[in-house]
């Protein structure tokens, strides 16, 4: 990664070794807590690996534009998007449950219905024992992939779903995303440090998939 990339990047993500294809991009939809970290951070690899550009929330985008409004053009501007309905379930003192993630999944549902041509695909996650069949009762007929909440069990289901996409442009197996795991978790670690834990988003896809290249 050349200093004249980043500068690029960062500048406008989707410019230079970033420009987006709507068809190698998927939309991350997910919790970005402590907890849930290693798993994000799986998700992202393993799409990677798969030969897609990862996007999330935390890309900067215009700050002068609702989050919300960045969030729906990722998605719209996205054949794919994965999400994660694991904190759909009371948390803390006040049994809150958090519910960004099914408003987000209905914002792809409705994607997929409005447009021609390519219509959105999207993937449910749910832990073990979650009962979304309780708590969003409209996802009956649709088969979520289970997960126990390692990156062990997580990966296997994202790259099983990403690399029998369409548009994959590159078959990585979940364990050859497990190998290399561990050395990008290494190299994000050090760039997060030289930016004091504030890397920009997109040194972070760039960082992924030059970790990719070497599987």
């Amino acid at each position: 990664m050349t200093d004249q990339i980043l500068r690029g990047v960062r500048e406008h993500f989707g410019r230079g070794s970033l420009a987006l294809n709507p068809a190698e991009t998927v939309f991350i939809n997910c919790p970005y807590d402590q907890e849930y970290a290693p798993t994000f951070d799986a998700i992202v690899f393993a799409s990677a690996c798969c030969g897609f550009v990862p996007r999330s929330a935390l890309e900067s985008g215009d700050l002068a534009v609702p989050r919300m409004e960045r969030i729906v053009r990722a998605i719209f501007s996205s054949y794919y998007s994965i999400h994660d309905l694991s904190r759909c379930r009371g948390e803390g003192d006040e049994r809150l449950a958090r519910f960004n993630m099914p408003l987000e999944l209905g914002i792809a549902m409705a994607r997929r219905y409005q447009t021609k041509g390519q219509k959105h695909d999207w993937l449910v996650l749910v832990p073990e024992g979650h009962l979304h069949g309780r708590v969003i009762s409209d996802l009956a007929g649709f088969d979520p992939e289970r997960y126990d909440g390692r990156p062990e069990s997580v990966v296997p289901a994202v790259v099983g779903w990403l690399a029998t996409r369409l548009t994959a442009v590159k078959i990585a197996t979940p364990v050859q995303v497990l190998a290399e795991l561990p050395r990008f978790l290494d190299e994000k670690a050090r760039l997060q440090s030289e930016w004091g834990g504030k890397a920009p988003w997109a040194d972070l896809v760039l960082l992924a998939r030059a970790a990719a290249a070497r599987l």
